[in-house]
């Protein structure tokens, strides 16, 4: 008896605190913080919403992707791309929250907290990628003005893909925003870096008609792999460059090192408090 009161009165290590339960209040903390901003989500969704319809009706039959029957209406074809735009969106800033709760003391309170930093990584993804996939799939509430009719298993499909790039996305978010100190710093990374890599994506222009160098940096682009699986999902007679099982497998890999980066990084850099 004497020995259980000891490990009961015994002080919660960082090993014995757990990974879930802070992991889930963060991921929580996430999702309410988010929803509560209605101006963030209706910018999430009528930002990009406003750019498909323009840049669709805009080059309406002036660009056709395919082949004979199988040409698609550029409306049609952005379709996936703007998805993915959504979910990039979102899922980059909604890591901003990194910088902001550093600058106003509440990272470093989690930080000397009997939690491993596995669980803050875990729960500021896992808030992220839920934001962000869910946004992505409100998205498709306008597929059949696309004319797009999913059924079950697509729908279970689509979701997947969503989720990966979600996850995999915020994770780079998360990696970016750990060692800055300054939103306009992060602003500035992703112009420079995240939307040319989201317009080489196939997004804009199918990966056949590209030139050379610009195909080779598009076969690098992970998130070529997300826009070809969601457009063979959901236009399934429109054709795709890799197969489903080659897209999901990049996905997963890119999802896996993004994670393993941001885990790696919140590891190395200690937190100080904002001047």
């Amino acid at each position: 008896m004497a020995t259980q009161a000891t490990t009961l009165a015994r002080p919660m290590t960082p090993a014995s605190a757990g990974v879930m339960l802070p992991a889930f209040t963060l991921w929580w903390r996430e999702i309410v913080r988010f929803y509560r901003q209605p101006g963030r989500v209706i910018g999430v969704i009528a930002s990009p919403l406003v750019f498909w319809a323009v840049l669709g009706s805009g080059f309406g039959t002036s660009f056709r992707s395919g082949e004979g029957s199988g040409q698609q209406h550029y409306l049609d074809y952005s379709y996936p791309g703007i998805l993915i735009l959504i979910v990039l969106f979102t899922s980059i800033f909604t890591m901003m929250s990194v910088i902001e709760d550093r600058k106003e003391g509440f990272l470093l309170s989690v930080l000397v907290a009997p939690v491993p930093r596995t669980a803050i990584v875990l729960g500021k993804v896992l808030g992220g990628t839920t934001v962000a996939a869910a946004g992505g799939l409100i998205f498709l509430l306008f597929a059949p003005f696309a004319g797009i009719h999913l059924g079950p298993v697509q729908i279970l499909l689509v979701a997947l893909v969503v989720f990966l790039v979600s996850f995999s996305l915020t994770a780079l978010g998360f990696a970016i925003a750990w060692p800055m100190d300054s939103t306009q710093a992060f602003h500035g990374i992703v112009n420079l870096f995240l939307i040319p890599l989201w317009l080489v994506s196939g997004a804009l222009f199918p990966i056949s008609g590209a030139s050379g160098w610009i195909r080779i940096i598009m076969r690098l682009n992970p998130l070529t792999y997300g826009v070809d699986a969601l457009r063979g999902l959901l236009y399934p007679d429109a054709g795709t460059t890799f197969p489903l099982s080659h897209d999901l497998a990049t996905l997963l890999l890119f999802s896996l090192v993004m994670f393993a980066l941001a885990l790696l990084l919140a590891n190395r850099r200690t937190t100080k408090p904002a001047a």
